[in-house]
């Protein structure tokens, strides 16, 4: 239930969100009889009911966390009063799937690139990708050269650089290749140059080696050791990708070709109230036009996996689901630290308290859709639906998976904002109306419009615009040239 100053999510909770900045004394629109006792921030939450000590406290119908101390009817609830009770332990029973939201009856289309194998682009690139960061700065290099001689024949040359390739044992360097073997297959990238060194650990034959053969007749690559000039032998071989990349052509397609990654980064106590389950119903317009959506950020899903786990399609799928989140909370163990330690120091200020509270507003970001498939970190999406992926929660890392796993829009949603962008076009959500109005070099739409405007209005809104960026209408990102890369390091350094 909503009103002018906060907002009521389920029955069942025990808590309210303040919708803007609350003084003491003021009375809670949602809640008959209830005055603050103490001025709560635009995000926090309210306690609507009396909280004995050691019980849960409850939004979105569910626990996210428990009162360290008794909390009276309209005090704020927050960290100084309520705590994590989230642990490592996992046990997860089977249930079959709920049902899926209900297709759109006429959903639209996009003007995109249809590849040979099938896939549509929503961008026709040429990349760069060093092997190394030994020479990403020569891969900037030859991509901004390359960019102003053939601007306008396709829709930009991009290198995408990074400090790894060498010095790196096992899995750890099997995560670069994989990683960096995933976006050469991408189908926004109508050609791709490897620039390698030549004495790197990330050797540009096993590279090439983990790309898909159907994606090879797009590679080039170049080794720098081995060029008398490498910049114009890396210009050269762009000049023949551009040839045969620029008679690609845009074509109407229909919404379920799309694959859209979704994302949540520098969220608030909104974020899971607006934005998020916004960007939900684009996951479910998606899947139920056939395509794909791909959700990730293990770690912000703890406390929240069940949730997930009750959509997955069949019990091979659930079971998959439950090995990753246990698999992420034996990873953060091992290294000694907690499950529970991932708010941010501005989701807390935003009013986020616990993990839980995090995870059960990230994965509105999922909507309604069915898992289908776990797939593990630098692998690509091939089953329509919904996706989870391996990553951690990091912007950057999280959002390159999504990237190489196939996706050709990101949804990210933002209650405190950030300037970054990724290889594929990234839509910046607000979750509410103060960040989209100072921020509008960085936010692309206003998720804070569904609190006046409604969800459906909202969802229509933002629809539209998914269809209009997938068509080439550049993202705030992209006009800012924010395109960045980071590889997941998960082993020791030589």
């Amino acid at each position: 239930m909503t009103a002018n100053n906060a907002i009521f999510i389920d029955p069942r909770d025990s808590v309210a969100t303040a919708l803007r900045d609350l003084g003491a004394g003021e009375q809670l629109d949602v809640a008959d009889g209830i005055a603050l006792t103490e001025p709560v921030a635009r995000g926090h939450k309210i306690a609507v009911v009396d909280i004995a000590a050691g019980a849960p406290v409850i939004k979105f119908g569910f626990p996210i966390g428990m009162a360290k101390t008794a909390i009276a009817r309209g005090a704020h609830v927050h960290s100084h009063n309520m705590a994590t009770a989230l642990s490592a332990e996992g046990g997860h029973d089977y249930r079959p799937a709920a049902d899926p939201a209900t297709p759109l009856a006429d959903p639209p289309t996009f003007l995109g690139y249809l590849r040979a194998d099938g896939r549509a682009a929503t961008r026709n690139e040429i990349w760069v990708l060093p092997t190394v960061g030994c020479v990403a700065r020569t891969a900037a290099k030859i991509a901004d050269a390359a960019d102003r001689r053939h601007r306008g024949r396709v829709d930009g040359v991009h290198a995408f650089t990074h400090p790894f390739g060498c010095s790196q044992l096992g899995d750890d360097l099997d995560g670069t290749r994989a990683i960096l073997a995933a976006l050469a297959s991408h189908p926004n990238a109508g050609g791709v140059l490897l620039v390698g060194l030549g004495c790197e650990s990330n050797q540009i034959d096993r590279l090439i080696e983990a790309i898909p053969p159907e994606a090879r007749g797009r590679v080039r690559s170049l080794r720098a050791q081995s060029a008398g000039d490498e910049i114009e032998e890396g210009l050269t071989l762009i000049d023949e990708l551009v040839d045969t990349a620029a008679t690609a052509q845009r074509q109407p397609l229909p919404l379920g070709k799309l694959v859209l990654g979704v994302k949540c980064g520098g969220s608030d106590g909104l974020s899971g109230l607006t934005a998020n389950p916004l960007v939900g119903r684009m996951s479910d317009a998606v899947t139920g036009a056939g395509g794909q959506a791909i959700l990730t950020e293990i770690p912000e899903i703890f406390g929240a996996e069940h949730l997930l786990m009750a959509r997955a399609a069949d019990r091979e799928t659930f079971e998959a689901i439950g090995r990753l989140v246990d698999g992420f909370k034996a990873y953060f163990t091992a290294h000694g630290e907690p499950v529970s330690e991932n708010p941010s120091p501005g989701n807390i200020a935003g009013g986020l308290t616990t993990l839980e509270e995090k995870s059960l507003g990230a994965v509105q970001k999922a909507g309604r859709a069915v898992v289908t498939d776990v797939l593990d970190y630098g692998a690509r999406v091939s089953k329509p639906g919904l996706t989870l992926l391996e990553a951690p929660g990091n912007d950057a890392v999280s959002s390159t998976a999504l990237s190489a796993a196939g996706a050709t829009v990101i949804l990210f949603t933002t209650g405190r904002g950030t300037p970054l962008g990724f290889p594929v076009p990234t839509i910046k959500v607000a979750s509410n109306h103060e960040l989209a109005a100072r921020k509008p070099g960085w936010i692309d739409f206003d998720g804070g419009q569904v609190l006046g405007d409604g969800m459906d209005a909202g969802a229509a809104a933002l629809l539209d615009l998914v269809a209009e960026v997938a068509s080439g209408r550049e993202t705030a990102a992209e006009r800012n040239g924010e395109r960045e890369i980071a590889i997941w390091k998960r082993g020791v350094t030589l």
